[in-house]
């Protein structure tokens, strides 16, 4: 069963609970979704570590409920 995308955003938001969250249905089947968060937490960190951050969030369901996930992170302006 396809996730939620206000799912994927609650998990994204309980791991990191400054982040500011946009999740887009890519394929508008609910499987491939986009997401990009801005948290303070990623400052000084690589891009690739907040990009685990993120799908650390989503644990085992990645690859099961959530198909795909294509993430951009950011820190705050």
């Amino acid at each position: 069963m396809p996730m939620a995308a206000a799912d994927i955003e609650a998990l994204i938001r309980a791991a990191l609970p400054d982040a500011e969250v946009t999740i887009t249905d890519l394929a508008g089947d609910g499987d491939h979704y986009a997401a990009h968060v801005i948290s303070a937490s990623f400052a000084g960190k690589p891009r690739i570590a907040q990009h685990k951050a993120v799908f650390a969030a989503l644990g085992e369901r990645m690859g099961g409920e959530l198909h795909a996930l294509q993430v951009t992170t950011a820190t705050p302006a």
